[in-house]
């Protein structure tokens, strides 16, 4: 018998079934954010920073585990053999998401083996010097490494990440030569530069920028096509030489999950990064690091990571580049 508690209950279907959507999926344990990089880098700034945002929503302990090592190729394997069942997310970046694809011939992984979510932040890279280096701009630079062939070593994040190829186009268009040092990440690299370890290193000036300003270190050029709000003075490449004409480079972060997780989950971790990028802390903490949010629906990150994966691509290819993953 079909009763008023019955039509009641149908009547409330529909309202139970919109309340189910707005809350989107939660967790049953413990979710992990694996950065793919050395504690002290934007990914992991990245991580720590969206790590408790998340928490507070989701209802469940959301830790960040740095995994280095192989240009991010290490964490990002941990992360696309993970259960796709959103417990398990990687802050993968420009390096093993884009660069890598093209730059390693046996990589364990391909551009469907993740899903973009969300993105983070993006910026330029930062040219910068240790004080012993007799260069105060780009052009002295570049003379004095000719000076010196072979004699100066360049750090970077690891081989592959945006760094490292920042620092081999530059050095390739300005016809100089140095040593590459890769390092696990960019705090590393960083700390070996400031004590005179390496000379030189194109770093994220979201991450090296607190360096900049308390004079540890000589910054003389961004990667991007134009100078940076955070750094007025410093000029970008392009502006200093001929050669570096056409050189723009900017670095990005953002949240992956592994291929094959489903679509709810994807949606209810996007949904939360976007309110999150709209907090005063988060558009603080860009602003003093010298990026810009990277904002988007999972559709808008996935074609701005394509288009990133084809650039680099096209790059590699153009300078015969070619690792095997080590």
């Amino acid at each position: 018998m079909f009763t008023r508690r019955a039509a009641l209950a149908l009547l409330a279907l529909p309202a139970l079934a919109r309340t189910a959507r707005a809350e989107g999926w939660r967790p049953t344990q413990p979710v992990r954010i694996i950065v793919p990089a050395a504690p002290g880098g934007t990914a992991d700034i990245s991580a720590r920073l969206v790590a408790p945002y998340l928490q507070a929503q989701l209802g469940q302990n959301v830790v960040v585990e740095n995994r280095s090592g192989a240009g991010g190729v290490i964490g990002t394997q941990e992360a696309v053999r993970a259960t796709p069942d959103g417990h398990t997310l990687l802050l993968g970046n420009i390096g093993p998401q884009a660069i890598g694809l093209s730059l390693y011939r046996n990589l364990p992984y391909n551009r469907d083996s993740l899903i973009p979510v969300g993105g983070t932040v993006r910026g330029p890279n930062v040219l910068v010097v240790h004080p012993s280096i007799p260069a105060n701009t780009l052009p002295e630079l570049v003379a004095h490494l000719k000076k010196n062939p072979g004699k100066l070593s360049f750090g970077s994040p690891g081989v592959g990440q945006s760094p490292h190829l920042t620092g081999v186009w530059f050095n390739q268009a300005t016809g100089t030569e140095a040593i590459h040092v890769p390092f696990r990440g960019a705090g590393p690299a960083a700390m070996e530069l400031v004590a005179g370890n390496i000379q030189f290193m194109w770093d994220n000036l979201t991450s090296g920028i607190q360096q900049i300003k308390a004079g540890r270190v000589r910054a003389l050029a961004v990667s991007s096509a134009d100078r940076n709000p955070q750094l007025p003075d410093v000029p970008a490449a392009r502006e200093t030489m001929p050669e570096l004409a056409q050189f723009d480079v900017n670095t990005w972060f953002g949240i992956f999950a592994p291929a094959h997780t489903p679509r709810p989950v994807v949606e209810t971790i996007a949904r939360h990064m976007a309110a999150w990028q709209e907090t005063a802390e988060v558009q603080a903490r860009w602003r003093e690091m010298g990026g810009v949010a990277l904002r988007g629906t999972p559709e808008e990150f996935t074609a701005f990571v394509n288009g990133e994966i084809d650039k680099w691509s096209n790059v590699i290819r153009r300078e015969g580049l070619q690792l095997d993953v080590g």
